[in-house]
């Protein structure tokens, strides 16, 4: 994604974190950028076992009996993301890139092109071959998806992102039909590598790869921006649909970014 300039791009890492409370700092982080208090900044995150449901999600596409998912302590959110039913889970890298597409380019098809530059490019270094596949958002090596992608974009600003399988746990995909596809498996870099990976190793490259497509600069971002959600990262997970709520409001403000 070309720019005229290179750009200021946060990131944080989130560490483990339950989905509510990152879905949360998504949110506020969306108003923050709207207003242009931060620049355009990159989330990652590693979830316990979660499955969310897209705004075109299919019931169908839940296999996992509802009495099991309690049992297994699965939880279930319905979001506000493009696309269908996903799973999130341990050893796996998922991102959320909060930026305005007007200092880019407004056009969400180049958006999630430029997703899947990330992660291909991520991969590369690890020896995995990885491209598109005609006709399918996210990223695949021979047939099979080792990330998925879906996103939101209001007013050009980007929520949701992507999941890349690192260590995950295919197993755990047979609780759903992975973004609607019955005829396509999920891989990892662990089954197509033959050995579990750094996680840490596997972060640098995304955000490295995030920084060279979309132009950038990277500085870590302030922990300010995530300090209003201490009290949620506290509480356990609540194993329940979440609807909209209000933000907790970010008292300490940054300099414009454009």
């Amino acid at each position: 994604m070309d720019t005229k300039k290179s750009r200021l791009l946060w990131f944080k890492n989130l560490g483990k974190l339950d989905y509510g409370t990152a879905w949360k700092l998504q949110k506020r982080l969306v108003q923050l950028r709207l207003q242009g208090e931060i620049p355009d900044t990159l989330l990652l995150v590693e979830h316990p076992p979660t499955i969310t449901l897209g705004r075109t999600a299919h019931a169908e596409n839940l296999r996992i009996d509802p009495a099991e998912r309690v049992r297994r302590r699965i939880a279930l959110f319905s979001v506000d993301r493009g696309g269908d039913v996903t799973f999130h889970g341990p050893g796996q890298l998922v991102g959320y890139p909060v930026i305005d597409l007007q200092n880019h380019r407004p056009d969400v098809l180049v958006y999630l092109r430029s997703l899947e530059d990330v992660l291909i490019r991520s991969l590369k270094p690890f020896g995995i071959a990885a491209d598109r596949l005609p006709g399918y958002t996210g990223v695949w090596v021979q047939n099979e998806k080792i990330a998925a992608i879906g996103v939101r974009v209001s007013r050009w600003i980007t929520s949701h992102g992507f999941a890349l399988n690192v260590n995950t746990n295919l197993d755990s995909f047979d609780w759903i039909v992975p973004c609607g596809i019955r005829d396509k498996k999920v891989t990892s870099m662990e089954k197509i590598l033959g050995h579990p990976l750094d996680l840490g190793a596997v972060r640098e490259e995304v955000k490295n790869a995030f920084r060279d497509v979309f132009n950038g600069f990277l500085q870590e971002a302030p922990d300010w921006i995530v300090k209003s959600g201490e009290d949620e990262r506290q509480s356990s997970q609540k194993d329940e649909m979440i609807k909209e709520d209000g933000y907790a409001e970010i008292k300490k403000r940054k300099p414009n970014y454009i």
